[in-house]
């Protein structure tokens, strides 16, 4: 199980199996979590600097913002040298 390094995701109460092996990534690294860069590339493209009325509306927003999302730019956004080793 891959887990973040970031302080405030730290327990000292998590029971882990033994046959659960942890890994740490570094408290900051978007390399080793590409989804961050999706994330980014959202905000600062379509969902910033935005007031809406309703709640609704926050949720069309951000549905439109996602399929705006082609394939060709998630590939661009994930394009990271190691991820192409990288098996399930």
């Amino acid at each position: 199980m891959a887990m973040d390094g970031a302080g405030w995701h730290t327990s000292n109460a998590l029971k882990v199996q033994p046959s659960v092996p942890l890994l740490r990534l570094p408290s900051y690294a978007p390399e080793l979590n590409p989804v961050e860069r999706i994330q980014l590339y959202l905000r600062e493209r379509h969902l910033s600097h935005r007031l809406h009325a309703f709640y609704t509306a926050i949720l069309d927003e951000i549905c439109t913002a996602w399929r705006r999302l082609t394939p060709k730019r998630v590939r661009s956004l994930y394009n990271y040298p190691w991820i192409r080793q990288v098996r399930i």
